[in-house]
């Protein structure tokens, strides 16, 4: 596939809908990458899940589950370097399948996208109202909270993609410092008695089995990883650093999540249920070493939730605006600002789309339902797990059909590229992979709302499929457009 100028007519429509070209370095993409990651408010709410399902050595399951993300990792990587796009897994597949899988595999990432996202609003404005109850007594409704903050984030992305960046990966930093401080100090303050135990197979709880039921938490701590392949059409070198930011994102985090589990269950004395029991795990560990400087892993907490929702958002919305471009969504959602050269409609609607599902659910929480476990007003950190284990369901799904398509595409527009090793097996363990947290995530048993979802999952499947077909089948050139853009020039 050669870069080509399309017919000047066409050209016209998409030079005036075009990102702002070169304006992110490999520092700016790898810094969102790991802002939209957030990792203490993954590390927050995920870890004592994690410890109690696999037990004192939980840092395994993390190491296993980084080299899991690595290898979806290669994927993208792979794509990004013959194909750039804001479009990320949407045009990957969709140039690999035609307009069909286009169209549904737009519908399935705006829809997993959008309620993972919501999740992150709501405990933005979770977080900061239990910071100001725990410091100040203050206890408004976090509700107005997250009101106020999605306001501001809305703001900032509007305005431009390389200020929005930066003060994401500035939050980042803050955040990242923080949780090295609490961890170190955690570990030099127990450092009588360090033990060994949490990088020892033998203690993983239940040999294999607690840590394929660990597996799943410990990828969703990643979540977010993919975030710089959407910036593609923005960055310097798009075929290059979009893969660099990955693996160097993956890595980092890596790193740091051990720490940070290893900290946390030497403070709790390598007692996973005290450390399942808590509430913050971490939060408790930094009171008891830090105590007043417990602040600090507060401070994380906060940075962490709003540049994840700064982060997440901007590479995000830039899914539905590439969407909107090629017509596979309504065109509104194509626009760009003139001036500031934002996509602005597809920031608005995913956000606006965000709110009104917190919204839609928290009525569904006063409502209740048969077997329902949390009825009654609405709390942030439930709706936080139930909407990003619904979105996840939905995102995994799109990883899967990105890891299938790779070797296709490589097989028939890049033959001579072609590597079995690079473009077959590596996307194939990728894919097997994810089958580990979808089963975890859709097998049977589980209380409401979460066994709901499975049946939501193929319900919005189904139909993304059914509607994709009747769109292509009004409009056969649809799959012409998919992909037409990339980062540096046209596809033909």
């Amino acid at each position: 596939m050669s870069v080509v100028s399309p017919p000047p007519p066409v050209r016209a429509r998409l030079e005036q809908q075009r990102l702002r070209g070169g304006a992110l370095g490999l520092l700016d993409i790898a810094g969102s990458t790991m802002a939209n990651i957030g990792p203490a408010m993954s590390f927050y709410f995920s870890f004592g899940f994690l410890a109690t399902a696999s037990g004192v050595a939980s840092p395994l399951t993390i190491i296993v589950a980084g080299v899991a993300v690595a290898l979806l990792g290669n994927t993208l990587a792979q794509f990004s370097r013959a194909h750039p796009s804001a479009g990320s897994f949407i045009t990957f597949v969709g140039t690999t399948f035609g307009g069909a899988s286009a169209v549904a595999t737009a519908l399935l990432a705006a829809l997993g996208y959008i309620i993972g996202i919501s999740a992150v609003i709501a405990v933005s404005g979770g977080f900061l109202a239990t910071t100001l109850e725990f410091y100040a007594g203050w206890s408004p409704p976090w509700v107005v909270w997250t009101l106020v903050l999605t306001a501001a984030s809305a703001a900032l992305i509007v305005r431009g993609i390389v200020l929005s960046t930066k003060v994401a990966g500035f939050f980042f930093a803050v955040e990242l410092v923080m949780l090295l401080v609490v961890s170190v100090a955690a570990i030099v303050k127990h450092g009588g008695h360090l033990s060994a135990a949490p990088f020892l197979p033998s203690h993983i709880k239940g040999g294999m089995s607690g840590l394929a039921e660990g597996f799943p938490l410990a990828v969703y701590l990643f979540i977010g990883w993919e975030n710089s392949a959407a910036l593609a059409e923005e960055s310097e070198n798009p075929r290059r650093d979009v893969g660099r930011a990955v693996f160097s994102s993956v890595a980092v985090m890596s790193l740091s999540y051990v720490l940070f589990a290893y900290a946390t269950v030497t403070g709790f004395g390598y007692d996973v249920h005290k450390v399942g029991a808590a509430d913050v795990p971490f939060i408790v560990v930094a009171r008891g070493t830090l105590g007043a400087l417990a602040f600090l892993a507060y401070l994380a907490g906060l940075t962490s939730t709003v540049g994840s929702l700064i982060a997440g958002a901007n590479s995000q919305t830039r899914l539905l605006f590439n969407a909107g471009r090629e017509r596979l969504f309504p065109a509104f959602l194509g626009y760009v600002h003139p001036t500031r050269r934002t996509p602005t409609n597809a920031i608005l609607t995913f956000i606006a789309a965000a709110l009104v599902i917190i919204g839609g659910w928290g009525l569904g929480h006063l409502i209740g339902g048969a077997g329902h476990a949390h009825r009654g007003p609405m709390d942030a950190t439930v709706f936080f797990a139930e909407a990003s284990s619904m979105g996840s369901i939905l995102i995994l799904l799109v990883y899967l059909a990105a890891n299938v398509a790779l070797p296709f595409y490589y097989r028939r527009y890049r033959p001579t590229e072609f590597r079995v090793v690079r473009h077959v097996v590596l996307p194939a363990l990728g894919a097997a992979v994810i089958v580990v947290p979808l089963y975890f995530l859709v097998k049977p048993g589980q209380p409401a709302p979460y066994s709901w979802f499975p049946y939501v999952s193929l319900a919005l499947l189904v139909a993304s499929v059914a509607y994709a077909l009747v769109l292509t089948r009004r409009d056969p050139t649809l799959g012409e457009r998919v992909g037409a853009v990339v980062a540096d020039g046209y596809e033909e």
